[in-house]
């Protein structure tokens, strides 16, 4: 979790005289944990030695963990508010903006360029910030946090800040190649092209993590002011000409990014923390945000459209107090007494005039972790206390009981150790070279609903489920089969005394476009015994064990009047077996499985490189939940 530091004397001119044992005991009151009670002497001291610590400040630091939903509480302006607000000793402040319409030429022209890098830009402007040397140290770091937090290490937003009586609006934004861009980068004195900006900060201790995000593209997105000042090439770095310095009076702020979503928490979450700071406390400058004509449009932002940012108004929520009170079993609290709960929370909420059971919630800027009415639970029970809490045995007996298909599996695990084999444990993530190619197998589109007709059915054409942006081409897919799975682990043992015989049982994804996530999960046990000469009897004996084991025995050998179940084989034509050496396991007509004697090109150097005869079966489990 984020870790933010607090100074002691910050915190009790906001909250009254606090130590250590106070604030502790509010932080937990509040969700929040008190890691660690230091100063800039003592770190120093611990990590360099007291040579090094010598001069530094032995202010005491409360260092507080931060929940990672919580950004508004990313900075000491966010936690002293915030507790001030629980507290009952300041309200919830409320944010607007300074006019409706932004001054003349405070415009932010998008360019069609950038949708192919870094498609959306948000800004605004504070007016009037008074700085000092701690409230500029905590616009650093808060910048810094929401970096590394929402904006995901700058992939997915990228903060600028300007100071802005050194810039001329309008803006533009737009993507140039690297060499038409020349300015002089942050806390530097050469002028540098996008270039030569690779090269300079490629040891950079900092910033050559986020070189990457850009470095391989025609272009790179930068934002000019009208007279071709450089602001930022973002996600990098800012231009030294518009550094915020501690006489700045008015900020300029501008976030590029990937998701427009997100861009627009972060800034809300900036303006929010340190609007305080401005001529007129919680005020903020809009700023007009111009898509060119040829932008190419999206879901969010289409050609020629128009933006004013930020957007500062509350979002309404209706929730049920009834609904919030049994939730925690708070039947004994008012109407009123929920409301003021939630208000300790930064929450503004009133009671419908015309039905008290109605809680009308406006959720802040600053909340933008509250999405559905469970988080408002939540927040009532922090409020409360969870240590004020009543306990009660539920009504309905919920005994803990493992799952029928894993119970079913553990017998099936035991049944494959007693004939002999030892059980493996593989990757659900596999390249899909493994998965199809070597197996011989191909994908069919046009099997995609083979599944929803026919459940229980084993078929090794059936689509996969990819992995987007895999880091490997190793785990590119996840698993449709467990047969590969076995089979490298068979390569990797194959100098091991043979014969060798290894099983595997375990989930396999298929995609079911029926389903939300458009895949389901299907349980399986394979199985293979691998010997210098095929031994097809062995394998098939144990499939005849396990399938005797689970109730049903060879249709040829069916009894009258005997209960058990019966199933049969049938030929089958799946490319990873020998034709005529295999079969499908039939179960009511329904295939559940293949056996048979693998295929050399399977087997061979193109494929697992084992070099034994190797035959293997697999079977879906699940089925059996119902035959059973």
């Amino acid at each position: 979790m984020p870790v933010v530091g607090v100074y002691e004397d910050v915190l009790s001119q906001a909250l009254g005289d606090i130590d250590e044992h106070s604030f502790d005991a509010l932080c937990f009151e509040f969700g929040l944990e008190l890691d660690d009670v230091t100063s800039d002497f003592e770190i120093a001291c611990k990590e360099r030695g007291k040579l090094a610590a010598e001069g530094l400040s032995k202010r005491v630091i409360y260092k507080v963990d931060i929940p990672a939903n919580r950004y508004d509480l990313l900075c000491v302006e966010g936690v002293v508010r915030a507790l001030s607000i629980f507290k009952g000793t300041l309200k919830t402040p409320v944010y607007q903006l300074s006019q409706k319409a932004p001054v003349a030429n405070m415009r932010m022209t998008v360019h069609a360029s950038v949708a192919q890098i870094r498609p959306f830009v948000v800004c605004a402007v504070l007016r009037g910030v008074t700085f000092n040397q701690d409230r500029y140290q905590s616009f650093i770091d808060l910048q810094d946090k929401l970096h590394m937090n929402i904006c995901r290490k700058r992939t997915l937003c990228a903060i600028g800040t300007h100071d802005l009586s050194t810039l001329t609006p309008p803006f533009t934004y737009e993507a140039l190649p690297p060499k038409d861009i020349k300015f002089v980068p942050l806390n530097q004195t050469e002028e540098m092209d996008g270039n030569r900006l690779m090269e300079a900060f490629a040891a950079h201790q900092q910033l050559k993590a986020y070189l990457p995000i850009i470095k391989d593209s025609p272009v790179y997105p930068v934002i000019f002011d009208s007279k071709r000042t450089v602001l930022s090439v973002p996600p990098i770095i800012n231009g030294e000409h518009s550094k915020i310095r501690l006489e700045t009076k008015d900020v300029f702020i501008e976030m590029t990014a990937t998701d427009l979503t997100k861009a627009n928490i972060t800034l809300n979450t900036v303006v929010a923390m340190f609007s305080e700071y401005c001529d007129k406390p919680f005020t903020v400058e809009p700023v007009e945000v111009v898509y060119a004509d040829d932008y190419p449009g999206n879901t969010f932002t289409q050609p020629g459209q128009k933006i004013i940012y930020p957007n500062l108004e509350n979002r309404p929520m209706e929730s049920r107090i009834d609904r919030l009170k049994s939730s925690l079993s708070l039947n004994h609290l008012t109407p009123e007494e929920v409301r003021d709960l939630l208000k300790k929370m930064s929450v503004p909420c009133e009671l419908d005039a015309k039905d008290k059971n109605i809680l009308k919630v406006e959720v802040p800027i600053t909340r933008s972790d509250i999405m559905h009415e469970c988080d408002l639970v939540e927040d009532i029970a922090i409020s409360f206390g969870y240590n004020n809490l009543h306990l009660e045995v539920p009504m309905t007996f919920a005994g803990a009981a493992e799952q029928p298909v894993n119970h079913l599996t553990d017998l099936i695990r035991v049944e494959m150790a007693n004939a002999g084999f030892t059980e493996a444990l593989n990757w659900a993530l596999l390249s899909r070279k493994e998965n199809f190619v070597k197996m011989r197998r191909d994908e069919k589109p046009e099997d995609l609903w083979r599944l929803v007709s026919r459940p229980h059915e084993y078929a090794e054409t059936l689509l996969s489920v990819s992995v987007k942006d895999p880091k490997t081409k190793e785990f590119e897919i996840v698993r449709t089969s467990l047969l590969p799975g076995i089979l490298k682990t068979l390569a990797c043992n194959k100098a091991q005394e043979v014969p060798i015989r290894i099983f595997e049982a375990g989930d396999v994804v298929i995609q079911e476009p029926t389903r939300e996530v458009g895949s389901r999960n299907v349980r399986r046990v394979a199985a293979l015994y691998s010997s210098t000469k095929s031994a097809f009897s062995v394998l098939h004996g144990a499939l005849d064990q396990l399938m005797y084991s689970l109730g049903f025995e060879p249709e040829h050998e069916h009894a009258e009047g005997s209960k058990r179940g019966t199933y049969k084989l049938v030929p089958s034509e799946d490319p990873a077996f020998l034709r005529g050496m295999q079969a499908h396991v039939m179960v009511q007509d329904i295939a559940i499985g293949v056996i048979g004697e693998l295929h050399p090109e399977v087997l061979g150097r193109e494929g697992f490189d084992i070099n034994l005869a190797t035959s293997a079966f697999e079977v879906n489990v699940e089925p059996f939940l119902e035959w059973l």
